[in-house]
């Protein structure tokens, strides 16, 4: 390693398949800051990752390995990508004295049941919730509980394992169907493995708000629409439009639940992610999450801002201005839904795809061959497709026609 290097040196706390890594890299080579990966990759076909330092990212040694590196060649900056880096994320900055969040903070943004407790305890509007014991009968659990209701894992993202349950013989099936998926999942936290988190269904649209915190102050980069209702009994996200369609007040609001959120949980520095229900009697938040949003959807970030969202985390990470530019027009995504189970054997109709108007490109991630899980097993998407258009109603309806055509 180069002492001499005069590029900034940011460290990036990866899991070995987090599908952020590649942007972050790349949005760094663009603002020329220098990349070291911490993963558990060391066979990673990315070579960043492969040259990487390797650690294993649930030991509590992996603390000092990093700041052991960071003797060598201090760091300026420090982003974990993803809900289980998080914690090791900030801890490692606030050591170093950079741009970080309280690690207490980070742990409550990643544990659903914890977060829901501290936002309940500072009256930041969340659903109703209860945690279920799975090595307990479950019917006693359950007495007093109002139905319909949502059960989740304590960890889990993408939706994955986020089951409506109506009645107590489905909320059985359901923590069946839970704990198998738990099973799978080799979590390193006991508790979250043996844990399930039960809350009220809140009916009303879904969005998703992209922000970034500046010493605890929430500057939003785009509200996401979801003009799809989300009404299970899955949660599969699949339309995000952007600038939102909601009255002005409606989105302060939104805005305003959610720094309330993020004060509440402690959260200081750095992306948040948050979505939330619109209730009648106001935003109910659903989810804060300190880091960015999933899958390829960032690139929409580049639309409303100027710049990608990587490069924008990047830049804060290392004390760098951000200077935002606001775009016209509209954008959005269609997270390609996965309809059915089995084994792809090919996706047509992309050519016509991206022939409609408005359609900038047509992403498949998943290939040919491979075994397709729909949710609430499964955790991706076939791929993505993304438009831009004048108005929402144009973007959108671009991307439902582009959706037909596959």
């Amino acid at each position: 390693m180069d002492k001499q290097a005069n590029n900034p040196r940011l460290l990036l706390i990866a899991p070995p398949n987090s599908y952020r890594t590649a942007a972050f890299i790349e949005a760094a080579r663009s603002n020329r800051v220098d990349v070291l990966v911490a993963s558990e990759g060391r066979y990673s076909l990315v070579s960043e990752i492969a040259a990487g330092v390797h650690v294993d990212l649930q030991d509590s040694a992996a603390l000092e390995q990093l700041l052991a590196v960071s003797r060598v060649r201090p760091f300026e900056g420090v982003v974990a990508t993803d809900d289980a880096t998080v914690e090791l994320g900030s801890r490692i900055a606030a050591t170093l004295g950079l741009p970080h969040n309280p690690p207490e903070a980070a742990r409550l943004s990643r544990r659903k049941d914890l977060s829901r407790q501290a936002l309940a305890a500072a009256s930041v509007p969340v659903p109703d919730f209860r945690l279920l014991d799975l090595d307990r009968p479950l019917d006693p659990q359950l007495d007093g509980f109002s139905l319909p209701a949502v059960l989740k894992p304590l960890v889990l993202s993408a939706s994955r394992g986020v089951i409506r349950v109506n009645t107590r013989e489905e909320a059985h099936a359901a923590c069946l169907r839970i704990e198998k998926i738990l099973a799978g999942e080799s979590l390193a936290d006991d508790f979250a493995a043996r844990h399930l988190l039960l809350e009220t269904f809140v009916p009303g649209p879904e969005v998703a708000l992209e922000g970034l915190l500046q010493q605890g102050q929430l500057t939003v980069l785009a509200i996401f629409d979801q003009p799809d209702p989300l009404e299970g009994p899955y949660f599969e996200e699949t339309y995000y439009i952007t600038p939102s369609r909601h009255a002005d007040q409606v989105q302060q609001q939104l805005a305003d639940s959610t720094q309330a959120a993020c004060a509440a949980l402690g959260l200081r520095e750095g992306p948040v992610h948050a979505e939330l229900r619109i209730h009648h009697d106001g935003p109910v938040v659903m989810e804060v999450a300190s880091r960015t949003i999933g899958g390829e959807c960032a690139r929409l970030l580049s639309f409303g801002t100027g710049r990608s969202l990587e490069e924008l985390v990047i830049l804060h990470a290392t004390g760098r201005p951000l200077r935002l530019a606001h775009m016209t027009g509209a954008a959005g995504v269609l997270m390609l839904p996965i309809p059915a189970g089995g084994i792809l054997r090919r996706i047509e109709g992309t050519s016509a795809a991206r022939g409609v108007p408005g359609i900038m490109d047509v992403l498949v991630t998943i290939r040919d061959g491979y075994e397709l899980v729909p949710l609430p097993e499964g955790g991706s998407y076939l791929g993505f497709v993304f438009a831009q258009c004048l108005t929402p109603e144009e973007t959108e309806a671009a991307l439902r026609t582009a959706h037909a055509k596959l």
